[in-house]
């Protein structure tokens, strides 16, 4: 995953309630030109708001199943509402290729504008992809290109250059501009150890020019999930990555790449104030928590491992936060969260997930990023993985527990019920859809009504996230197949 930054654009107006491709204002006209004066990375039809991308990667379509897709709700004055979405697969009208079963299109989901007209594009991973190159599941990356009028078209990025190659599984796919020259580049795990960076700018067609980068480890890694945001503050994006080795699941470790005018530089495995590797996890966000002006690291690591014994406050699932600096990530500094430290809502539990999916923004507009963490096996009031969200409070000294509220199904002002298996929390994203300086929270419940899936929205106020006036939804209100799509599997970072 990665933080949405907003770099270069204020848009007009409030999109206009519609089924299927969002309708803009008169003020803004298809064909017209976003004003170029601040950009939002996830603002697919330039109106100046946020937008969610939500992905099912094992819905069915047109009776394929686990082919995928993936709903977009667009963000206003009034933020997300369910009157303004829409709904991608591979059978949509110029989208590539046509939905298959096993294709596992929304496998992973990002936001940037590839093309530099002023609109961010929906990037879409589709790890069980064929190709006539590769074979069997080589996996896809591709494009659809957002505009005036939402979503529509698109093109191939890029696909595994091998049999099983699985490009773009979840965790496996970021953007950022990591090469300082403006343009936003596509950063994928291929042959499951190996980072592959496509340079942009992209054109229409997919292609670049830009070349690309191939980041070798001869560790034998296992990436978990990877983040693209500037730790070091010298303007130039930079790629960290969580994972494991491939003989040993335990191992596991945060890995930073350093963003040049060259390209991703060598690598360096993050240490702790013992010399020890600053243990990496499932989960990973980047975004300034202490306000510093660098992006800081933020990592969801599950319990129930050997390496328990040695690491700080592991039950239950912790967040870990390691601060950037003109150095790059200080692992020397690295603080630990779990529902056992002073202020956290609940109680550590073994195997609760605390940190299954983690994301970073601010939620009260008090300058600090906080830090959205799913506990998606949290069993209350006899339920078994109903789950929930913290959310936790950034502050000039990094993470901390004080502040921090917590929500689930049972939540007073929440819709719907909790229930077993829900896994509440599985997914969590942050985002300013009303662009009030203050992130909304969505949460995705991928078990939901047998698997399913629905998500929730829960809107923020100067005192942060707030029950009151969220909502849900699922299937019915997009018009999709419910069974087993497990919708609100994933977010676009």
């Amino acid at each position: 995953m990665n933080r949405r930054r907003t770099t270069w654009r204020t848009g007009l107006a409030v999109v206009l309630a519609v089924t299927g491709v969002a309708a803009l204002p008169a003020a803004q006209a298809a064909g017209e030109t976003p004003s170029v004066t601040m950009k939002l990375q996830d603002d697919f039809n330039g109106d100046g708001y946020s937008d969610v991308a939500i992905a099912a990667p094992e819905a069915t379509v047109d009776g394929k199943t686990k082919a995928g897709y993936v709903a977009v709700l667009y963000g206003s004055a009034n933020g997300l509402q369910t009157s303004s979405k829409q709904v991608i697969s591979q059978n949509t009208t110029g989208v590539t290729d046509s939905a298959e079963s096993g294709d596992l299109f929304g496998s992973a989901v990002s936001s940037a504008d590839l093309d530099q007209d002023g609109y961010a594009d929906l990037i879409v991973g589709v790890t069980g992809e064929d190709s006539v190159e590769g074979g069997a599941e080589t996996g896809l990356v591709q494009v659809v290109w957002g505009g005036a009028n939402g979503l529509s078209g698109g093109a191939p990025l890029a696909y595994g250059h091998h049999t099983y190659d699985r490009l773009s599984a979840r965790g496996e796919l970021t953007v950022g501009d990591v090469n300082g020259d403006g343009a936003t580049d596509l950063v994928v795990v291929e042959s499951l150890t190996r980072l592959r960076v496509v340079k942009g700018p992209f054109g229409r067609d997919g292609a670049t020019n830009g070349g690309e980068q191939t980041v070798r480890d001869d560790s034998d890694p296992r990436f978990l999930d990877l983040a693209t945001g500037d730790v070091n503050g010298d303007g130039i994006d930079d790629v960290v990555g969580t994972m494991h080795d491939g003989d040993e699941g335990d191992a596991r470790r945060i890995t930073y790449w350093q963003g040049t005018p060259d390209g991703l530089g060598e690598k360096t495995v993050l240490l702790d104030s013992r010399g020890w590797r600053v243990q990496g996890g499932e989960s990973l966000d980047l975004g300034d928590v202490n306000g510093d002006g660098y992006d800081d690291i933020v990592v969801g690591r599950y319990d129930g491992a050997d390496s328990d014994v040695s690491t700080p406050i592991p039950k239950g699932g912790r967040v870990a936060f390691v601060p950037g600096s003109a150095n790059g990530p200080v692992g020397t500094e690295a603080m630990y969260v779990n529902q056992d430290s002073a202020g956290v809502p609940g109680a550590a539990e073994q195997y609760d997930r605390f940190g299954a999916d983690v994301s970073v923004a601010d939620v009260n507009g008090d300058g600090y990023e906080d830090v959205a963490a799913g506990v998606p096996f949290e069993d209350f009031n006899g339920l078994t993985n109903a789950g929930g969200v913290v959310v936790l409070r950034g502050s000039a000294a990094g993470l901390t527990g004080t502040g921090a509220t917590g929500f689930n199904q049972d939540t007073i002002g929440v819709p719907g019920a909790a229930e077993s298996y829900d896994v509440f929390g599985a997914a969590t994203h942050l985002v300013d859809a009303n662009h009030d300086g203050r992130a909304e929270l969505v949460v995705g419940a991928p078990g939901e009504n047998t698997n399913a899936g629905s998500v929730w929205v829960f809107k923020s106020t100067s005192s942060g996230v707030t029950a009151t006036g969220s909502f849900t939804f699922g299937a019915g209100t997009l018009g999709t197949v419910a069974a087993n799509a497990k919708l609100g599997s994933s977010f676009n970072y």
